[in-house]
């Protein structure tokens, strides 16, 4: 039984992870993307659309990232090329978002998807309690612990981290020092996107591999949160993100148990507890102000 549970805890925290790590970069870089759940959900019915259409589950993945990144791109050329408003078109983005993933999933709702399977390695998922739970994911779940093993090291071990950080932190000392500050952010909320639309996959290809309208479900605002919550450092985003999958799976137990408690405010729990989390983080302003990358969500216009 417990067992059972972390598995699903996993599964639930996986997607939010991906997405949450994706938009640490682009944060870092000094861009506030809100757009995270319209890439999402585009991921999401891409993923659907392309793994039924062809019959694998790789093309499906694969064009949730390509998709993702290319919403990212949208957003990337109206507000480091137009210099709009990065809040204000982020909003937009999920908005877009939303509303063409229901268009284009209307002929997909109810129809019985591919799942991506999960890896068996021989004797090691075999084992009593770990084994399921470590040996026998599905290859994201093990993609998403790489990631942020690849984006912790590319930070704060790279000098194209360095270099990241340095335009987030102030980006015209970054330029002054030669470093092209728009190019940086586009490659940052390219990868954001990418990691966005993988999200999106994983949502309709493993935790329900099939395609239901606004699928996502809050989860990419969570994953903003996540980034808050994580003060902007890739591992406290893994705890971050199991805390919030922990709190999803534990609700959804609560209601099969019977509990004596509305189920509306049962479902309600995880975005109770993100804005209980960001709530007690904004009371430690030091810590906040101290992480905080200090160009976020200001734009930079490079001297002609």
């Amino acid at each position: 039984m417990l067992e059972s549970i972390l598995i699903t805890i996993a599964t639930a925290a996986t997607p939010l992870l991906i997405a949450a790590m994706g938009e640490l970069v682009v944060e870092r870089s000094g861009v506030l993307n809100l757009g995270v759940e319209g890439m999402m959900i585009m991921g999401a019915i891409t993923g659907f659309a392309v793994a039924l259409t062809t019959g694998s589950v790789w093309l499906g993945v694969f064009a949730a990232i390509l998709v993702g990144a290319a919403f990212a791109l949208i957003f990337g050329f109206l507000t480091l090329s137009l210099v709009t408003n990065q809040v204000a078109t982020g909003l937009a983005l999920t908005l877009f978002g939303l509303g063409l993933s229901g268009m284009l999933g209307e002929g997909f709702v109810g129809r019985p998807g591919l799942r991506l399977g999960r890896i068996d390695i021989p004797f090691l998922s075999d084992l009593p309690f770990v084994g399921r739970l470590l040996f026998g994911q599905d290859p994201l779940f093990y993609l998403s612990l790489l990631l942020t093993a690849a984006v912790a090291y590319f930070l704060f071990a790279t000098r194209a981290g360095l270099m990241l950080r340095a335009v987030g932190d102030n980006h015209t000392s970054a330029h002054a020092q030669g470093i092209n500050v728009v190019a940086v952010r586009y490659l940052a909320v390219m990868f954001g996107g990418a990691c966005a639309g993988l999200a999106g996959a994983y949502l309709s290809l493993v935790y329900t591999p099939q395609w239901v309208e606004n699928m996502t479900a809050g989860r990419g605002w969570i994953a903003l949160a996540l980034v808050v919550f994580a003060s902007w450092r890739p591992w406290r985003v893994v705890a971050g993100a199991y805390l919030f999958g922990g709190v999803t799976i534990g609700q959804l137990h609560a209601q099969a148990l019977g509990v004596a408690i509305p189920s509306q405010l049962l479902s309600s729990l995880p975005y109770l507890a993100t804005i209980a989390v960001l709530v007690i983080i904004s009371r430690n302003r030091r810590l906040t102000m101290m992480n905080t990358p200090a160009s976020l969500g200001r734009p930079f216009v490079p001297e002609r």
